[in-house]
């Protein structure tokens, strides 16, 4: 298992981490999703077996936001 937070750079109300946890939905490998409106970012904890980061950024890019993984 690998966890990954991901800034979110386009939330703009209190209802975007829902949209942005529903991709839990979409993608079969994650096993936690965590986003936060205060924080802007999202904590998500995936089989990297499964999935790679890139589906993950493909999915929230195709709920409407875009995100980037904050440098090292």
């Amino acid at each position: 298992m690998q966890k990954k937070t991901f800034k979110i750079l386009d939330m703009h109300c209190s209802n975007c981490p829902m949209i942005l946890e529903s991709i839990e939905d979409d993608l079969v490998g994650i096993k936690q999703i965590s986003a936060s409106y205060a924080r802007g970012s999202m904590v998500v904890e995936f089989d990297e077996t499964l999935l790679n980061v890139d589906q993950i950024l493909a999915a929230i890019n195709k709920k409407g936001y875009q995100a980037e993984l904050p440098a090292a």
